[in-house]
């Protein structure tokens, strides 16, 4: 698993980024732009897994773009199954004996105001 955190500054029209710690450095006219471009970057240096990024504003002018390589975690889907240079196991369309069975969604009932005793405006 590989992070890569980069801190963005706009100067003009162009945005530029430097890796914190590393060599890693990207530009480009909009921040949409800048992102692909870092993510690009970064999977030529660490291709071992799914990507995932986030991007923050922290003022007008200046951002924090952070790459996160591999990691699985928060259950989502990524990818296309099969590692590269693997074999699929054939197990039949069946499904994964130690996957955990789906929970029941329970309906929560909304409280009023009126089942608290009190009121915001008494």
């Amino acid at each position: 698993m590989g992070v890569f955190t980069f801190v963005c500054r706009r100067s003009g029209n162009e945005w530029t980024a430097k890796q914190l710690s590393g060599h890693v450095e990207g530009s480009a006219n909009s921040t949409y732009d800048l992102q692909r471009r870092l993510v690009q970057a970064v999977v030529a240096v660490d291709s071992s897994g799914g990507v995932q990024s986030s991007f923050s504003l922290i003022s007008p002018s200046s951002a924090v773009f952070q790459v996160i390589i591999g990691g699985g975690c928060g259950g989502a889907f990524i990818g296309g199954g099969v590692p590269s240079g693997g074999a699929a196991t054939g197990s039949g369309g069946a499904a994964d004996p130690e996957a955990p069975p789906a929970e029941e969604k329970k309906e929560e009932k909304e409280e009023s105001d009126d089942d608290m005793g009190f009121s915001l405006f008494d």
